[in-house]
């Protein structure tokens, strides 16, 4: 039951609303007392309402002050947010320890308490809006004098927190895998721990603040909230224990309904229609809509989750979730992914306890209706098409199509699915993820490009994989070794001769493995995809002037010199080689990585230098499928390498554009329209599309590039 207290402020005396600026204020006079007494307004003490020479008495009206409060400048005006328009002033309400910034509007707000509010903002019909002497903002800090069992952890990627971390304010995805990742470094775990508890203090009495221009209104519970400049919240139901980072040029908008306790909504953020999100952490640009449900998760930028559940998630950039029927538990998705209707990701759980992992590459696209097991591991933009898959896999084909076949037991699995039948979508990948990125201010880097040395590496160790597969298929001698068996299978398909064999892969899924179709035309493609974003990356990088052949070479060969990088991780969208991630690790732990903004400048230098490190790395590339040094090439070599690049990417563009017309020529698409003129009204033409015609000039300016090499 509630204790009565005879003085309102006597918990609290630990507050120190000073509002900290030059403004000057003042105490009222007492012809100020007297009119405000008689708008029907009540004060503990008037002694402790301080105001500035630009007070509007008329503005205050019918409501009670405890404690110190400070009060901006006012005037006879009116602050408008879209159809909303209300006079500044405090009106119908009550407020304790408070400071007001200028021209604001208070209005029927029945409890505001430990607030700072900023210049031109409205709080307009809110039942209560509190800061506790406790508030955290959602950062996982224990204060002083608290125990260590109120702090807040997200436990993301495992349900039984395993990989458990910190969310704080300046969390970016590459933090937290970092943090969710080397688990069994206890120094790092402990370092971590440190950089983020001395970044975000352990004080008490933190007052809750709300940023110039903000509005909110017609909302119910507001505690502990942290809120920037030009918010709009509007509906919502329960706000608590949040930081809400908005500025002029990324607004964040949380609307009706909603319900979000413990964490930290990015900028540019858009909430609304009942979503309910609890220990969480949005990047920039994120969107969570018609009743999403988002827990113990890390939503990455520029990501939309709409209707569906999300449990024990990291989610790197560019998600894409939606449908009542889709739900996540228990995953690590590198990104760029997008989950079909009814896919359910982790709903089986094959062991005594909720432990089981899932993780995921780039471009992950699971179909409708699919559900898969704890643990499994996919690559790369991966195609899984609608089925109950009975077991755990292991798909490390990038670039491949994944589905189950009647009558039989093994997974069937197709690669560089992609690149053979449907080139418009993969094509298309890196352009639209860049018109989709709104993000004013990019702290997390993004490797857009499907091609990138995560890919490119899977793509070579899928190459000599199939290699193996096909030397042990043709071989007779069961004793052969696998590098006998993997030059024996080379040869095979570099001559052809091994079309009609369908290989055994035991890894791809437990207890019945898998089989790889269509493995002859897969090798051929993805060699030919490696050679040419091998030199597509070269050409962007020597900064090509028309300078022939001969000087190409010798940038090349320049380039060789730089340290090569072979192995690279995925932290947050952006690709680093492992062994700069190493080094990142020892410097956090040695304290040389002392705070969050210093690693974030670690990894913004790592990105100046990927474009010279990823050339380099092309070079590595071009060896592993010639198994030759890049100075062991002829001049004869390499103006054969240069004229099949030259005829790849003039195939790219032609089978992106075939694959995009089957849309507007396939009579079953095209049934729907009584004519070629309603279809292109609705589906627009494929000579309108943007796109394609981008393509087209790329193409055409890399070829003439070649040619020039070509002489």
């Amino acid at each position: 039951m509630a204790e009565m207290n005879s003085n309102p402020m006597g918990k609290i005396s630990g507050w120190k609303m000073d509002p900290g600026t030059d403004k000057k204020y003042r105490k009222l006079s007492d012809e100020e007392i007297a009119k405000l007494e008689s708008l029907n307004n009540f004060a503990e003490d008037w002694n402790n309402i301080y105001v500035t020479e630009k007070l509007f008495p008329e503005g205050i009206k019918n409501s009670e002050f405890y404690g110190k409060i400070y009060i901006g400048d006012m005037s006879l005006n009116y602050v408008e947010y879209n159809d909303l328009t209300l006079p500044v002033g405090i009106t119908n309400s009550t407020l304790i320890s408070c400071t007001i910034g200028d021209n604001a509007v208070v209005r029927n707000v029945n409890l505001l308490s430990h607030y700072i509010i900023g210049n031109c903002c409205v709080l307009f019909n809110i039942n209560e809006m509190v800061c506790s002497d406790h508030a955290k903002f959602g950062n996982g800090i224990v204060c002083e004098g608290e125990n260590e069992s109120v702090r807040i952890w997200l436990e993301v990627a495992n349900e039984n927190g395993g990989r458990k971390i910190l969310p704080f304010e300046d969390m970016i995805p590459a933090d937290a895998y970092i943090w969710s990742k080397f688990r069994d470094d206890n120094d790092l775990m402990n370092a971590l721990l440190k950089i983020t508890e001395n970044k975000y203090g352990k004080k008490r009495y933190m007052p809750g603040t709300v940023g110039h221009h903000t509005v909110v209104k017609n909302s119910r519970i507001i505690k502990d909230v942290k809120i920037g400049e030009y918010a709009y919240i509007k509906g919502a139901n329960k706000l608590k224990n949040l930081t809400i980072l908005s500025s002029k040029e990324e607004q964040v908008q949380i609307g009706e309904g909603v319900e979000l306790v413990n964490g930290i909504i990015g900028y540019g953020s858009k909430i609304f229609y009942g979503c309910k999100a609890v220990r969480f952490v949005t990047g920039r640009n994120t969107q969570l809509k018609y009743g999403a449900r988002l827990l113990n998760s890390v939503l990455g930028d520029n990501s939309t989750v709409s209707c569906c559940e999300m449990l024990n998630n990291l989610i790197f950039p560019f998600h894409e979730q939606h449908h009542n029927t889709s739900f996540l538990i228990a995953t690590t998705i590198f990104g760029q992914s997008n989950i079909a209707a009814g896919a359910t990701i982790g709903s089986n759980h094959n062991s005594r306890s909720p432990e089981g992992e899932i993780l995921a590459g780039r471009g992950f696209w699971p179909g409708l209706c699919t559900s898969f097991k704890h643990n499994s591991k996919f690559a790369s933009f991966v195609l899984i098409a609608k089925g109950d898959y009975p077991n755990e896999m292991d798909i490390r084909y990038p670039f491949s199509l994944v589905f189950l076949e009647k009558n039989k037991d093994e997974v069937q699995i197709m690669p560089g699915y992609w690149f053979l039948y449907n080139m418009y979508a993969i094509a298309r990948n890196e352009y639209k993820f860049k018109k989709r990125d709104k993000r004013t201010v990019k702290i997390q880097n993004i490797e857009l490009d499907c091609l990138a040395p995560d890919s490119i590496g899977e793509i070579l160790s899928a190459i000599e994989h199939i290699e193996y597969l096909t030397g042990m298929a043709l071989s007779k001698d069961k004793k052969i070794t696998e590098k006998s068996a993997r030059e024996h299978g080379h040869i095979a398909l570099q001559k052809n001769l091994a079309q009609d064999i369908i290989l055994k892969d035991p890894r791809c899924m437990k207890k019945y493995g898998g089989e790889i179709i269509k493995s002859q035309k897969g090798w051929h493609i993805f060699r030919q995809m490696c050679i040419y974003s091998s030199i597509k990356n070269l050409i962007n990088h020597t900064g090509y002037e028309e300078e022939g052949l001969k000087e190409f070479i010798n940038k090349i060969n320049s380039l060789s010199k730089n340290t090569l990088y072979k192995d690279w991780s995925n932290i947050g969208g952006q690709l680093v080689p492992s062994e700069e991630l190493d080094k990142i690790k020892i410097d956090i732990k040695t304290g040389n990585l002392s705070d969050w903004c210093v690693i974030h400048e670690r990894y913004d230098e790592l990105w100046k230098k990927y474009p010279a490190d990823k050339a380099r790395y092309s070079i590595h590339v071009c060896e592993r499928i010639f198994r030759k040094k890049t100075e062991d090439f002829t001049i004869a070599d390499w103006k054969n390498l240069i004229s099949d690049v030259k005829t790849t990417f003039e195939f790219i563009y032609n089978a992106t554009v075939d694959s995009r017309i089957k849309d507007f020529t396939d009579p079953y698409r095209a049934m729907s329209y009584d004519n070629a003129d309603e279809m292109n009204a609705v589906l627009g033409s494929i000579q309108d599309n943007e796109f394609i015609k981008d393509l087209e000039k790329e193409t055409a300016v890399y070829v003439k590039k070649l040619e020039s090499l070509l002489g």
